[in-house]
């Protein structure tokens, strides 16, 4: 081989181009509050309003219990993500010890629900946006906050991780606030706007004490109430924990930072589920939390300590819990669409990773489909089909209605008869 030959051949190191790679960027700090900002959303600012009319105070119990298995599940999670940090989680798990096939389900699934889960937070973003610019259209707020996101989660890992750092921040400090506030009002016995004194013990001392629907019951017009119902409220609520299992592949330091994060999940749902809960209940009575007024207990607990811009700060709040749900799921869309590729389960463009380690394809592709998703709920409220059915339903409820106080008074008044028979009878 002559030398002209030798000089031309590649070399290993220098001349062949080393494919890209997911960059591990997320510093434990990042990884601390995406864990936790992954556990405090709406469900927490708005759904505990829903959980705490079906169970009363035993909600505590709900959130105890979700949270026990919550953990045990993120914590068998962690466990083989620290043996072997991979982006896509449980679905490259699924098909590396069970199947390609269980690889397949479990990741598309995944990403279906969280196109679902980002749809509904993209379509009431312009609600929020509203209460300060009413003018707006609600489908502009939507396509600026997806564009934004978008583009956000094309920058890099580290940028998701920062931007998701300070988006838990705002939500952490939220609750914070709330919880010391009640805990002024109950210390110090200051007024309530309900007139009850707040006190702890109000948990068992008001209507129907601390079991006041027990475990499930029905009511009168057949809804279904209790403890065990208000799990399935509860455990929406702590949707966005298993995001310590998808970073894994992207941290600088897996075998320290994971552990942490998980070990600190039963704290945090302790302080920041059951500790504010119970703090609102202790000031608010329970059986009157909630509302088409008052929706949130977080803002009647704001108004109770004179705070009475509660609205407009919870506003801001719950505004930035939606756009951290949409970014924390898009950036969990796009990895699990590469560990789909990667295992062979999705196309392999899906597994294309641009100059910053971002799986492009895989972040334009789920904003795309997302995109489409809110054009279709924005598309079906407003079309007439839609109207038609929603007015159709009110009057036939109404007629149903109808025919049943006529059916219950024709009952009625048979009865009358035959008990006025009956005593003419024994007379």
């Amino acid at each position: 081989m002559s030398d002209v030959t030798a000089a031309k051949k590649p070399r290993g190191t220098d001349d062949v181009p080393v494919p890209p790679t997911l960059r591990k960027s997320l510093k434990n700090r990042h990884i601390q509050l995406i864990a936790l900002g992954g556990a405090i959303g709406t469900g927490l600012f708005y759904g505990s309003s829903e959980s705490i009319q079906l169970a009363g105070p035993s909600i505590l119990l709900a959130y105890l219990v979700g949270g026990l298995a919550i953990f045990m599940i993120v914590r068998a999670l962690s466990e083989m993500a620290v043996e072997d940090p991979k982006a896509g989680a449980f679905s490259y798990y699924a098909t590396r010890y069970w199947s390609r096939r269980a690889g397949f389900i479990s990741g598309w699934n995944y990403w279906f629900n969280y196109v679902l889960v980002a749809m509904v937070e993209l379509a009431v973003v312009g609600s929020f946006v509203n209460y300060w610019f009413p003018n707006i259209p609600k489908w502009v707020s939507a396509a600026v906050f997806l564009v934004a996101i978008a583009a956000l989660n094309l920058m890099g890992v580290n940028k998701f991780g920062e931007f998701e750092f300070w988006f838990a921040i705002i939500k952490i400090v939220a609750v914070i606030a709330m919880i010391v506030g009640g805990l002024a009002v109950i210390i110090f016995a200051l007024p309530t706007a309900s007139g009850i004194k707040a006190s702890f013990a109000n948990w068992f001392t008001l209507e129907g004490g601390f079991f006041p629907n027990g475990l499930m019951e029905q009511t009168k017009d057949g809804t279904w109430t209790g403890l065990l119902m208000a799990l399935v409220v509860v455990m929406f609520s702590f949707g966005g924990t298993e995001l310590i299992g998808i970073t894994a592949g992207e941290t600088e330091d897996p075998r320290r930072t994971i552990p942490r994060a998980t070990n600190d999940i039963i704290w945090r749902i302790l302080v920041f589920y059951i500790g504010a809960l119970g703090v609102i209940m202790a000031v608010i009575p329970w059986n009157t939390i909630g509302g088409d007024d008052v929706p949130s207990p977080f803002v009647q607990i704001f108004d109770s300590v004179g705070i009475h811009a509660a609205a407009g700060i919870l506003n801001f709040v719950c505004l930035t819990a939606v756009m951290s749900v949409y970014n924390s799921g898009l950036y969990a869309n796009s990895r699990m669409l590469y560990s789909l590729a990667r295992q062979g389960n999705a196309p392999e463009i899906l597994g294309k990773l641009n100059f910053h380690g971002v799986p492009v394809v895989g972040v334009l592709a789920s904003a795309a489909i997302t995109a489409l998703a809110v054009v279709v709920v924005f598309l079906w409220l407003a079309s007439p089909v839609a109207s038609h059915l929603l007015c159709r339903l009110e009057v036939e409820t109404n007629e149903e209605r109808g025919q049943y106080m006529n059916v219950h008074e024709q009952s009625l008044a048979q009865e009358r008869e035959e008990a006025a028979r009956a005593k003419e009878e024994q007379a």
